[in-house]
């Protein structure tokens, strides 16, 4: 090959590079931008987000290393579900998240934030969390409690594969006109229709039906659960349909 034709492959692979070059960590692509995605977490400060029921307040939540951190071991500090300051409605969320050996947390969506509501599993229901593996015995013997299961709701065994604790995990959630369906790692984990009977009765069959307006809304806040297990969060991003 010519030096003029090792030259002319040299800038074009340059070029295709530069073009498929990958974002960092919490960031949005130029595509990504354009199709309507938003970013929930900076990766500098928990701007936008607040304690459930609390406020925006010094909290176990922290951010570090361009992750926010859920710290089980902060002294002196607050501790509550970490909520968006908006509501959403029909939107598709993608997040990465790892968790300490058999760590349990969970996002929550439809999350109504009022002081009548002790907590927000009280009527958002829950994208389960979980090291799969080293988990309580409780919760590996209960499809409905394996990661990227509707927690206590609806989850399968079979499709349930996070990585091992401490590893990048990548969940995706979308609701769109009442319809909600999660993934775990690329793979569909649960899908239902809200406000159905299918829904009323697998509500019915768990024990968040002691929670009378549970899974009633179909908007609401985003919570980050904090089951005081360590996990970690970051490319948490937004998309409303």
């Amino acid at each position: 090959m010519s030096k003029i034709n090792s030259l002319a492959v040299i800038i074009l692979m340059a070029a295709v590079c530069c073009t498929h070059q990958t974002t960092g960590p919490n960031t949005l692509s130029n595509q990504e931008i354009k199709e309507g995605w938003k970013l929930l977490f900076d990766g500098k400060s928990t701007q936008g987000w607040h304690i459930y029921n609390l406020g925006d307040t010094a909290s176990c939540w922290q951010v570090a290393d361009g992750t926010l951190w859920c710290n089980p071991h902060a002294k002196n500090a607050l501790h509550g579900d970490l909520v968006t300051d908006s509501a959403y409605h029909d939107f598709e969320l993608i997040l990465e998240w790892k968790i300490a050996k058999g760590g349990n947390s969970g996002v929550l969506i439809n999350v109504q934030e009022q002081p009548q509501y002790g907590t927000s599993f009280a009527t958002g229901p829950e994208y389960q969390l979980l090291d799969n593996a080293n988990a309580e015995e409780r919760h590996r013997t209960n499809p409905t409690h394996y990661a990227g299961a509707i927690y206590d709701v609806l989850g399968t065994i079979q499709q349930s594969h996070p990585q091992p604790f401490g590893q990048w995990n990548q969940s995706r959630i979308q609701q769109q006109g009442g319809k909600l369906t999660f993934w775990l790692n690329g793979t569909k984990t649960a899908e239902v229709q809200l406000g159905t009977p299918t829904w009323d009765s697998l509500v019915g069959k768990s024990n968040l039906h002691n929670f009378s307006d549970f899974g009633k809304a179909k908007n609401g806040k985003i919570a980050l659960q904090d089951h005081t297990d360590e996990v970690f969060f970051r490319n948490i991003k937004i998309k409303e349909l």
